[in-house]
């Protein structure tokens, strides 16, 4: 049985080019002129050979894995790409994926391509490039059709592509890089590697020098193989036996000097700081103070129905035509609700529970991880550890952040006496796109609320009872309101299990967030209310969920907005000593376990970082996935206090701070070559020289393969998944900023600056 193998993103081209065989080609007789092709059939799919074509009749039902049509042993060579092409013919339209992989088990998959069949025939093209020297098999999941269906192949060829000039400059370009370093600072007492990239066959030499240029050491690398994330060679210098705490270090690779870097140097104390500060002036609702900020920072409080708002204070529900496409016309809404308040999403003024929820909720873990593993010494813990005007007022800063999301989480819950009572509503935001630049208190566009959703309402009640037990200390009435309200919200969502936010709406002025699994959030939800309240409904809810010991991390991202099973996961492992024994260690184990694993992915990655995506394609927010995978390592530590888990997360930050194929720190302010550009309307210092750039400690989205925008599809076209990136203030796919990513950047930074 082959494993199931999830299809990626459309990557087949339907051209018109001609895919006549020949000699050249790896596959015999692809026109089937001969009888001598190599091709096979399983699962309830018959071959036939008919007029110089290939017919499979594939019988109906099944997964995609069901019903096989493939041809084995092909040879390829990592690095070099390929380009397969043949003619489909079949009497419907039918899609279904074409996976490069290896012959044998473990299967593992080189390409994930998709087909796409319509009444006659189509010419299909597609391109990959190989990453292993085992024998590999084309594979063609052809299961799963409701009814039989035949295709018919023709013209099948698979041919070594040659590079273009393009991208042959740009091979040559990432070649000429100097090493790869984390540009801020390794810790004395861990692991200090870089990357880099040649096409060298052999280990090369390099030195260290100190900042006056004086060598202090030198070492070989160690060859790391072709990595197709940013289509090179790689190597790796391993120069953790220097123990000598200093600035202005360089590592030196024949004529290349790398871009300075310190040893020892407290780098994690500030970013926790500056990443946290960083929310305040994502503040809707509230001026934001240059005494605090900084004066480039200063402005007045955005969306309070001061004209040109038309406000968050009395906020309506989306209706007319807009309403009536996405919901139907059995939704209504004739209340107005005041949801000032919360953090703008990302660089535009939305508000989305979803988004908003997971945010909070790795605020208010990094202050419960320094409760309890910070030896009661955990900055965290401090009421002036962050730039914001709560300093001193007898709560820790980063509850005083959280607050400022809850209290807006729960103004979006529909009130009593309405259809929907206790739900939350999805989002709200403008009803059309604003220009760069707008800052928020400019910004004249309508507001509307978005119809409940059973995801936000889970969110809700998920961070809401984590929000509780932790404000119990500080003010009891409002950990009250908060446990309240989660009650609320998870009797709502039990009553509206399918109360879906649509996939895509198509609407201008905001994103969807669009969810039809709400397992995860049940889960999680379950999760903080059973930690909080030792409720035996809420235990059961747990152990009653697909995610109670089944998997919830996944190395593409342990988690993100959409699917959250891994923070309820986390949370039980770290928090749940309400747990009978049998049932914490269990929960316990899967996080020790999951983390072993993601440290041994991190030991094959010549990179250093955690996080290797199906088919190597990166994922929008690629930089906050890996910053998750490294909560879940984080973790490992806390639970056994292992030293490699540790330095697992030590060494993946490498990533975010420089060591990648754009040798860019992706922090703004921290390292010698940093993002600076965001997408943003108000930090627009690109299109508006009046107007500052992000402030220190703002986190770029990262590398995505998915060219989305209009800078990326213009200037990124043919890019390798690591150098998808391109820090330009209109590269929204790419470069945008947002209160999810920054999130865990705190918390990793507030793991490393208390774990030392």
């Amino acid at each position: 049985m082959l494993p199931k193998l999830q299809a990626s993103l459309v990557l087949a081209l339907f051209v018109g080019l001609s895919a006549q065989a020949g000699a050249a080609d790896m596959i015999a007789d692809g026109a089937f002129e001969k009888g001598q092709d190599g091709f096979w059939a399983a699962g309830g799919v018959a071959l036939s050979r008919e007029g110089g074509k290939l017919c499979a009749d594939v019988e109906a039902g099944g997964t995609p894995w069901d019903r096989l049509l493939g041809i084995n042993d092909l040879l390829f060579d990592p690095g070099k790409s390929y380009h397969l092409t043949m003619v489909l013919e079949a009497t419907g339209v039918h899609t279904f994926p074409v996976m490069i992989q290896r012959n044998a088990e473990p299967w593992t998959p080189q390409a994930t391509l998709t087909a796409v069949t319509k009444a006659g025939k189509v010419e299909f093209s597609a391109d990959f490039t190989a990453t292993e020297t085992d024998p590999a098999q084309i594979i063609f999941q052809l299961g799963g059709a409701q009814k039989p269906w035949r295709v018919c192949l023709d013209d099948v060829a698979m041919r070594e592509k040659k590079p273009d000039s393009a991208e042959v400059a740009a091979q040559k370009a990432m070649y000429a890089l100097p090493a790869l370093v984390n540009q801020t600072s390794y810790f004395l007492d861990g692991p200090k590697r870089a990357t880099i990239l040649s096409d060298a066959h052999g280990a090369l030499p390099f030195k260290l020098e100190d900042a006056n240029g004086v060598e202090i050491g030198e070492g070989m690398t160690v060859p790391a193989g072709f990595d197709p994330t940013v289509g090179a060679d790689t190597q790796i210098a391993d120069f953790s036996a220097l123990a000598t705490a200093g600035e202005g270090y360089r590592l030196v690779v024949g004529e290349k000097k790398s871009l300075p870097f310190s040893v020892g140097h407290d780098v994690y104390g500030k970013l926790r700081i500056d990443a946290l500060s960083w929310f305040y002036p994502q503040r809707s609702g509230i001026e934001i103070k240059g005494d605090i900020t900084g004066e480039a920072y200063a402005r007045p409080p955005g969306h309070v129905q001061e004209s040109p708002n038309q406000g968050d204070t009395n906020v309506t529900c989306l209706t007319g035509k807009a309403a009536t496409k996405l919901y139907g016309k059995d939704w209504t809404c004739d209340y107005t609700l005041d949801v000032s308040g919360g953090w703008y999403d990302a660089g535009d003024q939305g508000k989305y529970v979803v988004n908003g929820g997971i945010a909070v909720a790795q605020l208010l873990g990094t202050f419960e991880r320094g409760l309890v593993y910070g030896d009661g010494a955990s900055p965290v813990l401090s009421d002036s550890l962050s730039r914001i005007p709560e300093n001193g007022n007898g709560i820790p800063d980063i509850l005083d952040e959280a607050r400022w999301e809850l209290e807006f989480l729960m103004k979006m819950m529909v009130p009593d006496g309405q259809p929907l009572a206790g739900m939350a509503h999805h989002k709200v935001h403008d009803t059309k796109w604003t220009e760069i630049p707008m800052l928020p208190h400019l910004d004249p566009q309508l507001r509307a609320l978005h119809r409940p959703s059973t995801a936000a309402t889970l969110n809700l009640a998920a961070v809401a009872a984590q929000g509780a037990r932790l404000f119990a200390p500080y003010d009891k009435e409002f950990a009250q309101r908060l446990l309240a309200a989660g009650q609320k919200a998870w009797l709502a969502a039990a009553a509206h299990p399918a109360l879906f936010a649509p996939t895509s709406d198509g609407l201008q002025g905001g994103g969807d967030y669009g969810d039809d699994d709400i397992s995860d959030e049940t889960y999680w939800a379950a999760a903080e209310l059973y930690i909080t309240t030792g409720e035996a409904r809420y235990l059961t809810a747990l152990k009653s969920s697909q995610h109670w010991a089944g998997p919830v991390f996944s190395a593409a991202g342990a988690f993100d907005w959409r699917s959250v099973a891994g923070l309820g996961r986390l949370d039980l492992a770290l928090y749940g000593d309400n747990l009978a024994a049998d049932d914490k260690a269990m929960v316990m184990a899967s996080v020790v376990s999951a983390a072993r694993n993601f440290l041994s992915l991190q030991a094959k990655e010549p990179f250093g970082h955690i996080y290797r995506p199906a088919n190597n394609r990166y994922d929008w927010g690629s930089n906050q996935l890996i910053l998750q995978n490294l909560v879940v390592v984080s973790a490992g530590y806390d639970l056994t206090g292992e030293l490699p888990f540790l330095n697992g997360v030590r060494g993946g930050m490498d990533y975010i701070f420089g060591r990648n194929g754009m040798n860019t720190s992706y922090v703004t302010g921290y390292g010698s070559v940093f993002a600076k550009n965001q997408h943003s309307r108000w930090y627009a210092h690109q299109v508006d020289s009046t107007l500052p750039n992000p402030p220190a400690g703002t986190l770029a989205g990262g590398p995505n393969s998915t060219l989305v925008d209009d800078v990326a599809r213009a200037r990124l076209k043919g890019c390798a998944p690591q150098t998808c990136y391109i820090d330009d203030i209109m590269a929204w796919g790419t470069n945008e900023m947002t209160i999810n990513w920054n999130a865990p950047l705190v918390y990793i930074a507030s793991f490393l600056a208390d774990a030392r």
